[in-house]
């Protein structure tokens, strides 16, 4: 009798357990969608990714790039070198590896040229000219690793472009990297009337007294360094 009881025990417990995890359908265990929404790209999230990839040089090719590009095409046309540019960038291309003519001045230099960098102040052309033949002295190689046209506009006409330069040194042997922006204004004639040398892309310096050196230092290099007159080009 107790064997019966506790038979009858086991599956009065057995039945009481409606809420095993083997029940077939327990309400507890209903299904609920969840409640944050699928994530759909609008129009607008397209738009600002892809112009964002744009901005960082990814190549995206999507609709809204392309009308990004042709509305701001006419905002880029800065960057193409003109023509009158492109000779006056490869002339000073020419002046700094270190292969300075009378003709370069001549075709691309305003007598009256100001000349600049964190060193010197060079005005006019025996001031200026000397700088370029006196480089080639002391160095025995010079090699523009990159250049990079930033600005080319006629309105100011200035050509605006970024320089990495190796500079061997003639009596060590020593090689000297330079990266510098140059910022180049021209006349109506399409000759350099000023040009400034940032090196590393910083101002000039203008602490007390800067100017002064600098403007030294330009007049004494054309004092030590003989530059042929212009007049030898029969101009």
């Amino acid at each position: 009798m107790s064997a019966a009881r506790t038979v009858r025990y086991s599956s009065s417990d057995s039945a009481s357990r409606p809420l095993s995890p083997r029940s077939p359908s327990p309400p507890t265990q209903t299904y609920h969608p969840p409640h944050l929404p699928i994530p759909i790209p609008t129009p607008a999230l397209v738009e600002s990714v892809a112009g964002g990839a744009h901005y960082s040089g990814v190549r995206v090719d999507s609709d809204a790039v392309l009308k990004h590009r042709r509305s701001s095409h006419s905002s880029h046309k800065h960057t193409q070198l003109k023509c009158d540019h492109e000779r006056i960038l490869n002339d000073l291309k020419e002046l700094y590896c270190c292969r300075p003519t009378l003709e370069i001045f001549e075709r691309s230099w305003n007598e009256d040229a100001v000349f600049e960098d964190p060193l010197r102040i060079c005005k006019g052309f025996n001031e200026y000219a000397a700088q370029w033949f006196a480089l080639s002295k002391l160095v025995s190689k010079s090699e523009t690793l990159s250049c990079r046209v930033m600005s080319s506009t006629h309105l100011p006409n200035r050509l605006v472009y970024y320089q990495v330069q190796e500079y061997t040194i003639r009596l060590s042997g020593h090689k000297k990297t330079i990266e510098s922006v140059i910022v180049v204004d021209m006349d109506d004639n399409e000759k350099i009337v000023r040009l400034v040398e940032q090196w590393g892309g910083k101002d000039l310096p203008s602490w007390f007294g800067a100017s002064f050196l600098r403007t030294v230092n330009a007049k004494v290099t054309s004092w030590l360094c003989h530059v042929p007159k212009r007049s030898h080009l029969g101009s």
